[in-house]
Formats: structure tokens, C-alpha cells, sequence
């Protein structure tokens, strides 16, 4: 086994780069998880994440969310720092849900919504939580009441909003599936996989 640590915003990009990691190869496992509430808390900590990765492979995962695109996002973070091999750092255009959206047979089944109702090209949703949210107004009553808050409530989201999507991840999205209708999604896969397939190779004996 070998460790990788995963850098995230929040408890269901947690969920995405640990289902990410899980399925690149059965020998990478996460070992520390780092997260507190936004990005703000990884930006801040870009630095000690640069010199983690010269130990250990570590996967950053934040939106995109406003900003003008992923390069000028990791330019800005790292402030010309060279960044490590080993520090995978990946942007989810524009937020994390348009990769859960990206897998419509799954999301369709869980919203239990016409995949036609689904954005084709999730990437190009300035805000996909919103649109995952007017999606869920019509899911289920069960589903609904846990993904969209309460009429005059403050959060935009319900209460179950994290446990609903963090287990639907766990458990029914498909990222082989979701992959063709994001290509930040993809590209992410890609780096997951040639990393782990470069730790294979470094273990291979040679003669």
C-alpha cells in the first residue's frame, strides 16, 4: 500500500477524492485527510501542502467556483512556487457537483429525474449546486427535504444535504461514466492513474 493524502473543501469533495483515489489502483490508500470549511483554509496552507508532497503524494481538490480558469487559479495559489511532482493539484470546474451531475444514470436514478432533464456539459454550469438543488425539488420527499433547505432558511442547502450526496458518491456514482461529460473530471482520473502507475513501476525490480 502506498499512503496518499488528500487535501479537500468539504466533506463531499472528501468523498469525490477518496472514491477518486480508491479507484485508481488498490495499492494507494489514504492515510490523513485535511479539510476544514471552504477553500480558504487550503490557500492558506498551499506552502506546507508543497512540502508534504516532497514526502508523500497528496491530492489538493478545490472549485473553481469564479475564478477565470484552473491555471490562473494554481498560478495565483502557488505564487510561483514550482509545484512537486507528487502534489496533485486539481480543480473541479466549476464545483464538485457538476462532477456527481456528469454521471447522469446516476444522478437520474438518485433524483429520480428524465436523464433528459440533466445539463449535458456539467463543466460549463457557472453554479451546479444550484442547478443539482432545482433538480432535487423534484426528487422524492424524502430525498428532497434532505438536499434543499426549508423556505426562509439561510443555507442554501437541507441538513442531509452532505450525507445524501457523500453516500450516493460512496455508493452509486459512477466516475468512468461521469468522466465523458467532464473533462476536468478526466483529467483528474488521468493524473490519479499515471501516478499510481508510476509507484508500480518504481517497485518493479530491476535487473
Amino acid at each position: 500500500m502506498h499512503s496518499v493524502v488528500l487535501a479537500s473543501e468539504d466533506a463531499l469533495s472528501e468523498a469525490v477524492g477518496q472514491r477518486l483515489i480508491e479507484e485508481a489502483g488498490s495499492d494507494l490508500v489514504v492515510t490523513q485527510w485535511l479539510r476544514r470549511r471552504g477553500f480558504g483554509y487550503l490557500r492558506s496552507r498551499i506552502r506546507n501542502f508543497c512540502e508534504l508532497a516532497r514526502r508523500t503524494p497528496v491530492l489538493l481538490l478545490t472549485d473553481l467556483d469564479r475564478a477565470e480558469c484552473p491555471a490562473t487559479l494554481i498560478a495565483d495559489w502557488l505564487c510561483r512556487d514550482v509545484m512537486p511532482r507528487q502534489l496533485l493539484f486539481r480543480v473541479a470546474v466549476h464545483q464538485v457537483e457538476s462532477w456527481l451531475l456528469a454521471d447522469q444514470d446516476g444522478i437520474a436514478r438518485l433524483l429520480k429525474v428524465s436523464v433528459r432533464q440533466l445539463p449535458r456539459n456539467p463543466d460549463t454550469l457557472p453554479d451546479a449546486k444550484r442547478s443539482l438543488l432545482q433538480l432535487a425539488q423534484r426528487a422524492p420527499r424524502a430525498v428532497r427535504e434532505a438536499l434543499v433547505a426549508e423556505s426562509g432558511a439561510t443555507a442554501a442547502q437541507g441538513l442531509g444535504y452532505n450525507s445524501i450526496l457523500t453516500n450516493f458518491v460512496r455508493t452509486q456514482w459512477d466516475p468512468s461514466r461521469a468522466m465523458h461529460r467532464s473533462n476536468s473530471l478526466a483529467r483528474t482520473r488521468m493524473r490519479l492513474t499515471e501516478l499510481a502507475a508510476n509507484i508500480e513501476q518504481a517497485r518493479v525490480p530491476r535487473f
